[in-house]
């Protein structure tokens, strides 16, 4: 599973950065993700959000680390239930933020899928080949 570990960090680079910058200057991370509505938003709970998305890093630095195979689907699900909660959200604010975080939370999903694919066909034909 060395693809799918590998395509873990994609992951912790944008959940610990978003994390830091949402916890440390939200107005300023909301405007970089485009948000239209970020003054709304105020400060509380974008905060609150990068503290998540902070500890959120740090589980998955754990389990790069540690190399738990077994959560690595558990990665893809979590991000899944996210993808559809963040389209909901977008359905209703109409805010580009929740599309700019659906893109980057889509592409890492096909990012470690394809990965997480690719070696289990690996460990297929390996092990026809045993």
């Amino acid at each position: 599973m060395h693809k799918t570990r590998l395509s873990l960090f994609y992951l912790v680079g944008y959940l610990i950065p978003s994390g830091l910058f949402l916890l440390l200057a939200p107005q300023f991370a909301l405007t970089l993700l485009f948000s239209n509505r970020a003054a709304e938003y105020g400060d509380i709970f974008p905060r609150l959000t990068g503290i998540l998305a902070l500890a959120l890093g740090l589980v998955i630095v754990q389990i790069i680390r540690l190399r738990i195979e077994a959560l690595y689907t558990t990665t893809l699900l979590v991000r899944a239930v996210l993808l559809v909660c963040i389209a909901g959200l977008y359905l209703y604010a109409r805010d580009p933020f929740f599309l700019v975080l659906m893109a980057i939370i889509g592409f890492g999903v096909l990012f470690t899928l394809g990965s997480y694919l690719s070696d289990r066909r690996s460990q297929s034909m390996e092990a026809k080949h045993a």
